[in-house]
């Protein structure tokens, strides 16, 4: 929804650039994460949409959810949210969270679609070829698509390095019909 995406950018804003003045960038995206999860949940979000809750409620249940897993300064901007009634937002602010920290490192994230499941070790070799690719720092997230019959997809922002053998047939297909 781009409207929650617009509504959350100056909270995930404000809240980087916070963490960065305080050198906590990498402590807090963990939180933050950890936050956008706990507000992901089914159950949390219908206590979040819940009228009869208050946000005093909210704010103690993300503290007993959450544990002393996350510091006093993001308990304080959940309870900013919650006051504001923009709980529902953490899931983007930690998106966007994570874009600028990302950013911020010169990072992208780069989603690897294999046919078949790869280990660690193989995405740790094809993260250097695939960084000399980008041009870029990648950090990687992989899913399984057997619709590709082989070999990876790679999608980084709006770039995508398609070598999977479904790709090579539909460019054959594609070169054969002209």
């Amino acid at each position: 929804m781009a409207e929650s995406v617009t509504i959350a950018r100056p909270y995930a804003e404000a809240l980087f650039r916070a963490a960065k003045e305080s050198g906590k960038l990498a402590k807090w995206s963990e939180q933050v994460v950890l936050l956008g999860q706990v507000a992901a949940n089914p159950d949390v979000r219908f206590a979040i949409g819940d009228p009869n809750v208050a946000a005093t409620q909210l704010v103690d249940l993300f503290r007993s959810a959450c544990g002393t897993a996350v510091d006093t300064e993001l308990t304080n901007f959940v309870q900013l949210l919650s006051n504001n009634d923009r709980l529902g937002l953490l899931p983007d602010v930690a998106a966007l969270y994570e874009s600028y920290k990302r950013a911020e490192e010169g990072t992208k994230q780069a989603e690897i679609i294999s046919a078949f499941p790869i280990d660690d070790n193989q995405v740790k070799a094809l993260i250097p070829q695939l960084e000399a690719i980008f041009n870029t720092k990648l950090e990687a997230s992989v899913s399984i698509d057997s619709a590709l019959i082989g070999g990876v997809k790679v999608i980084v922002g709006d770039q995508m390095l398609d070598a999977s053998v479904r790709g090579k047939l539909d460019a054959m297909a594609t070169a054969l019909n002209n």
